[in-house]
């Protein structure tokens, strides 16, 4: 299985491999700029030294409140701070010209900051496949305090518990599409890594809610470029899959099962009351009653 984490790719195999150090960044196949998506954020992570350790994707589903995956804030990455970009373009350096990758590394200053960090349970994939792959990062301020203020005046609903399951019943597995966004690799193969570190999105369509993969608490979906269709890699960990063209968030990106992200994804689900309930728990009282929970 392969994360959707790190500015690297990794690996689960006995336990988790980074198989490099090149840069990350965007949805793969047939994507586009997203710039519909404002509340989805890069998320970058650091130890108590200030070292990078990784990077992941989100949403921002309250003014203090980043909903991402469980992976990107889990505590065995050392990470105990992190700063979030909601621009498009969140990328430094990337000459699109060339196409050469973004270097290493991320602006000193902008975004928002967070030393708060909530995992769900997610233990590397104990318990599979209710991997409990859901994170939240708290923002040290609210949004209405940044730069980003004026682009931020609704959010993206949570779907209600049970949403998928009696909507792929009552309309067929074929005709349930979905819009993914993030800030993950574009293209991968053996020899390069493509990273424009965009925000972009695309289509995917629904493969399965009840397999052995799935089984209630992951959703798969296609990430076969056919169709117009695209797919998402690594560094769109914890992004949000919406429903249809809605804002309304039914999972978070969570893994593959190819190296090369082709095949299919798999996003853990929000739509589960136990889920729902925890991110209430953990969001700060005054903002519970921003979170909206709809039914789809």
């Amino acid at each position: 299985m392969v994360l959707r984490r790190t500015l690297a790719l990794v690996v689960l195999a006995a336990g988790l491999t980074t198989l490099g150090a090149s840069p990350a960044g965007a949805i793969t196949g047939n994507y586009q700029q997203d710039f519909a998506h404002s509340y989805v954020g890069l998320v970058a992570f650091y130890d108590s030294a200030g070292n990078f350790t990784h990077r992941c994707s989100g949403s921002l589903i309250a003014p203090s409140v980043f909903l991402t995956a469980g992976h990107c804030t889990d505590a065995t990455t050392g990470a105990t701070q992190a700063r979030i970009w909601f621009e498009q373009d969140a990328g430094v350096g990337f000459d699109a010209s060339t196409g050469t990758p973004a270097p290493s590394g991320y602006p000193v200053s902008g975004g928002v900051t967070s030393h708060t960090f909530y995992n769900y349970g997610f233990a590397n994939f104990a318990g599979f496949p209710d991997t409990h792959d859901v994170g939240l990062v708290i923002l040290d301020q609210p949004i209405s305090q940044s730069k980003y203020a004026s682009q931020f005046t609704s959010f993206p609903a949570l779907a209600a518990a049970g949403s998928l399951d009696g909507l792929a019943k009552k309309r067929g597995q074929q005709d349930v599409t979905f819009t993914v966004s993030g800030y993950g690799l574009s293209l991968v193969n053996p020899v390069k890594l493509l990273s424009f570190r965009e925000r972009l999105t695309a289509t995917e369509k629904l493969n399965n809610l009840g397999n052995s993969l799935t089984d209630g608490f992951n959703i798969q979906t296609s990430a076969s470029p056919g169709s117009g269709r695209g797919g998402t890699c690594s560094g769109d960990s914890g992004g949000p899959l919406l429903y249809g063209t809605t804002d309304t968030i039914v999972a978070v990106n969570s893994f593959g099962l190819n190296d090369n992200c082709r095949g299919n994804d798999f996003m853990y689900r929000v739509d589960r009351g136990p889920v729902l309930d925890w991110i209430l728990a953990h969001t700060p009282a005054s903002e519970r009653s921003l979170i909206r929970i709809v039914s789809l």
